[in-house]
């Protein structure tokens, strides 16, 4: 065929040819002496060609079926010849005089027959594979093997149907998550995002473009609480003295929320009311029951209820939550902050919980998230403004049922997993440990982005949550170097694995691992640290 001036002539590297098929893969033949012949080919996607991991192209009339290589395996009889397994991907056209793929899109209309041709994928049908189509997009590194082809997440599709980000320690996550947040950040500037940090660490990246809250200025009213997480921090006892507590602290608690006056003309008082109430109503309330003849237990749970109460009002630890300030009615002013409403130009709330007494973090990150999808529940005559609610550490919080049983937080980050998109709630889960989340949770996350996970349980969980299509990177994942990941779902239009992009300083999270080498060879001032330590110890704050 005569090629026009200017118009690269049609270049197609022949590897190999299908030889089964089936629903969502097949099985095709390589030539290993043709895959030898292009592994020093200038084009680095060709190059890979036939490995796992790598894509081919096979022609179907006038469009080429693009396929992953899942895995290998020499033919027993014939010598020379890969078996290799493949995930279909999508389809594309052809363009007539060079042949590249293009006008890519996702699923399969028509399945090769047996036998017919299959061909290496350049970095130009790459390029045209990986090109957004016009839907808002992030633009997060680069595309591997290529060194221009740049990795896009769809933004849209990602936070409709929730996104995991996963990776053992130092792998990068923390910086990647950070990453990603930021190029949200600077897409939608009146954007509503909160972070649960549970290290401490964000606050340093987004201390331009976020809001940054931690015991000294979250001011978190503790009437907020509904009546679970009333239970989890105030009943400590187990059995039957829990239910007999329980029934206790809630005809006391409904009392109280009645005395105020944001309750006059309420007809459907609840104890999940968020109405704020005096802690010494309830106290005051729990010794009048108590003093009553016809009550029906002894004294011990009044006791037990109103002993917890006094023992955190005491508590200076507990001051940004149950101090006596946060009496009055400031619900209005704490979702707007919280849930940056409006953004002003920081739509990140950063929620350092670190410096939180332990056993009241979980239940702070339960109450911060069901207000999350409560808002969202109660808005929805409202203009509508989605929140994304972005949880790291999400395995502490989400645990499988083999680490522990039921607790207020685990019951509405599921139902925010299973039921928030419906309202406009996005849930991001940052976790190391995926094998560890409850199970069906990571199931739910439309976006699956993995660094490298080291140990096999956690590489089996993320096998079975990732859908066909990206089985075949899936052995890549305990070699991923640091600061690459492999995405996969919703939020990308195929699988892919990208290097992502650095990070400026400025922007980056606090997490950097200590150099040993050269910090145990400084020395000085340390008298003088000890001491300011031990007063910052001492008095609970930083």
């Amino acid at each position: 065929m005569p090629v026009g001036e200017g118009t690269a002539p049609k270049i197609l590297h022949h590897i190999g040819f299908v030889m089964e098929i089936s629903g969502s893969g097949s099985q095709v033949t390589l030539d290993a002496s043709l895959i030898n012949k292009l592994s020093t080919h200038h084009d680095v996607s060709i190059a890979m060609a036939g490995q796992v991991g790598s894509q081919i192209k096979i022609k179907i009339g006038s469009t080429w079926l693009l396929a992953s290589i899942r895995s290998q395996k020499l033919h027993e009889r014939e010598n020379g010849v890969i078996m290799a397994a493949v995930d279909f991907l999508g389809e594309g056209d052809e363009e007539k005089l060079t042949g590249k793929v293009y006008n890519f899109r996702r699923g399969v209309t028509r399945y090769p027959v047996p036998g017919a041709e299959v061909y290496a994928v350049s970095s130009q049908d790459m390029k045209q594979v990986y090109t957004a189509d016009g839907r808002a997009t992030v633009q997060i590194g680069t595309v591997f093997p290529t060194k221009d082809i740049r990795g896009s997440l769809y933004v849209d599709a990602m936070l409709g149907k929730h996104f995991a980000l996963l990776g053992s320690t130092g792998t990068g996550k923390s910086t990647s998550a950070a990453l990603i947040l930021h190029k949200i950040c600077d897409l939608a500037p009146e954007g509503h995002i909160v972070m649960i940090d549970p290290h401490g660490e964000y606050s340093a990246a987004f201390k331009n473009n976020g809001a940054l809250y931690d015991v000294n200025n979250l001011a978190m009213p503790y009437w907020l609480m509904n009546f679970n997480e009333h239970c989890e921090v105030f009943i400590k006892s187990s059995g039957d003295d829990r239910q007999t507590d329980c029934d206790i602290l809630a005809r006391c608690l409904l009392a109280a929320r009645a005395k105020n006056r944001a309750a006059e003309g309420i007809s459907k008082l609840t104890v999940d009311s968020p109405i704020p109430y005096l802690l010494s109503d309830l106290t005051n309330i729990l010794q009048t029951e108590m003093g009553k003849l016809d009550k029906a237990t002894s004294s011990a749970p009044f006791m037990r209820i109103k002993g917890k109460i006094d023992e955190i009002k005491a508590d200076p630890r507990y001051n940004f939550m149950f101090s006596g300030m946060l009496v009055g009615d400031t619900m209005s002013e704490f979702l707007s902050k919280i849930f940056r409403l409006p953004a002003e130009g920081k739509p990140i709330s950063i929620i350092d919980v670190s410096s939180m007494p332990s056993d009241i973090t979980s239940t702070v990150v339960a109450v911060l998230s069901r207000m999350v999808f409560d808002y969202a529940i109660w808005s929805r005559n409202e203009p509508q403004r989605p929140i994304l609610l972005v949880c790291e550490e999400a395995h502490r919080y989400i645990p499988s049922d083999r680490k522990a049983g039921e607790s207020v937080v685990r019951s509405i980050l599921e139902r925010i997993a299973k039921e928030g998109r419906k309202y406009g709630v996005s849930l991001g889960l940052i976790t190391q440990r995926p094998s560890d989340l409850a199970e069906g949770v990571l199931s739910q996350c439309g976006t699956i982005i993995s660094m490298r996970l080291n140990n096999d349980r956690d590489q089996a969980f993320v096998r079975a949550a990732m859908p066909e299509g990206a089985r075949g990177f899936l052995d890549a994942i305990p070699a991923l170097r640091n600061r690459e990941c492999i995405v996969c779902g919703e939020g990308v239009s195929i699988p892919i694995r990208v290097a992502l992009d650095n990070l400026a300083e400025e922007k980056r999270p606090a997490s950097e691992d200590p150099v040993f080498s050269e910090l145990w060879n400084q020395t000085g001032g340390e008298g003088d640290s000890i001491e300011r330590i031990v007063k910052r110890w001492r008095s609970q704050g930083r």
